[in-house]
């Protein structure tokens, strides 16, 4: 058995352009889609460039006047596949950033994981049917190309308020969102709407773009600060760039490694690349510069490069 394969190794860590995972949720009626569409704004500055994944009965139509950006409405059943579909549709359209809205239909309305489980018997062994088909559709929004708002449902609660005047006041708000338990870890900001004048307040955010701020209404200024913040680091764009210079096997072994974080996703350039050097070996005073043993199926050897005279 090679035991290199499973050696461990402590690497620098490494920030490079990353894709938004975020959320805003809040009872009905307090702005999720319009906060949703500002945001989006702010990030594209292109209305044709965003998608609407609508399960709210056409809702995202109403702001049509905003811009020219996409709807896919979307009906039960709202089964995790249907949301995958759906997200697939949008990313083939090479749309910038995808708004669900909202991904409550998917754990709790028709044909959701909530009546997929009560229909497989509501048992609790039940939920090892439906708990990978949910995962599923967490993986894809975790993994896509895009950058993804979801909007969620938060339970309506009601409260009386005694204002200054001595007059009271029933004052909607929001508790627990509708969706599963734990999703908000998933996402790196987490916006909750807290009353009907779209009043923001953060819940979660790995951004530190927020946090101890006062609460804030959503305009597509904030779309461009967390733009802004996605786009620190290194590019992706640029290190594909620097792989597409490259002459050398070695130059590619060096890129591979330098890059550690991004490894999945350079892995299929990285072997691309190589193929067209060795298809095209460059030779240097009757010297070869490349040795085309030095790299293995998965990519990289760690092996170095040896000049040999061609026979």
């Amino acid at each position: 058995m090679n035991q290199n394969k499973y050696k461990m190794q402590l690497q620098q860590t490494q920030r490079h352009n990353v894709k938004l995972r975020l959320g805003i949720s809040a009872p009905s009626g307090f702005g999720k889609t319009y906060s949703a569409l500002q945001l989006a704004y702010g990030m594209t500055q292109d209305w044709s460039k965003i998608a609407v994944i609508d399960t709210e009965n056409s809702s995202a139509s109403l702001y049509s006047d905003l811009g020219n950006f996409n709807v896919l409405n979307l009906t039960a059943p709202y089964s995790p596949e249907r949301y995958i579909e759906a997200l697939e549709v949008c990313e083939k359209a090479n749309m910038e950033v995808i708004i669900i809205d909202s991904i409550t239909h998917e754990w709790q309305g028709g044909g959701g994981c909530l009546q997929i489980h009560e229909l497989l018997g509501g048992r609790f062994q039940d939920w090892s049917k439906v708990k990978p088909r949910h995962q599923k559709f967490i993986d894809k929004i975790l993994h896509s190309k895009c950058h993804i708002i979801t909007t969620t449902r938060r339970k309506t609660d009601y409260s009386l308020d005694v204002g200054s005047n001595g007059k009271s006041k029933v004052i909607k708000h929001g508790t627990k969102e509708i969706t599963s338990e734990g999703f908000e870890y998933e996402l790196s900001v987490n916006f909750e709407l807290i009353n009907e004048n779209h009043l923001c307040k953060v819940s979660k955010d790995r951004t530190n773009l927020f946090q101890g701020k006062p609460e804030f209404i959503i305009t597509s200024e904030v779309g461009k600060t967390l733009k802004a913040w996605c786009s620190q680091g290194i590019s992706l764009e640029d290190v594909k760039q620097e792989i597409k210079s490259t002459t050398t096997l070695e130059g590619l072994r060096h890129l591979y490694q330098k890059y550690n974080t991004l490894q999945q996703l350079i892995k299929p350039l990285i072997i691309e690349r190589k193929s067209e050097i060795e298809n095209n070996i460059q030779i240097v005073d009757n010297k070869e510069i490349i040795n085309t043993k030095t790299f293995t199926k998965n990519g990289i050897d760690n092996s170095s490069t040896n000049t040999r005279n061609r026979q």
